[in-house]
């Protein structure tokens, strides 16, 4: 699936809507989507800190359109590992993924979530049900 229709598609429901992801690049090689910072991420006040499920469900679907950009079909997610490395501060945030392995029945993609450093904050592997 192309650029243009994969930004369609994300803009379409109505979660990814309320988290205002943007699809920065999408390509056979993988996706990257971008998100701001909003109050309502939040799960802990002091200091504040991004949601574990916002960074969950952030590493699903930028593996799932790592998975849509690469060529693959994808009906739903068959399972989810995130590794949380650090606390996600204030700010925005980019989700990088790439598609390990496009299968008739399973695809699989790695995703690295970032904030203002280069260093990773999560990271996470998904596989996908054709």
């Amino acid at each position: 699936m192309d650029y243009a229709a994969l930004s369609v598609r994300i803009r379409a429901a109505p979660f990814h809507q309320w988290l205002e992801l943007e699809l920065e690049s999408a390509n056979a090689d993988g996706v990257i989507l971008g998100m701001k910072w909003r109050d309502e991420l939040v799960s802990r006040a002091d200091p504040p800190i991004m949601h574990g499920g916002i960074v969950a469900a952030l590493i699903d679907v930028a593996g799932l359109y790592a998975v849509l950009a690469a060529g693959g079909a994808v009906r739903s997610t068959a399972y989810l590992h995130v590794d949380y490395h650090k606390s996600v501060p204030p700010g925005p945030v980019k989700v990088k993924s790439k598609v390990i392995r496009i299968g008739r029945t399973l695809s699989v993609a790695d995703t690295v979530l970032y904030g203002a450093t280069p260093a990773p904050l999560a990271s996470g592997r998904g596989g996908y049900v054709a």
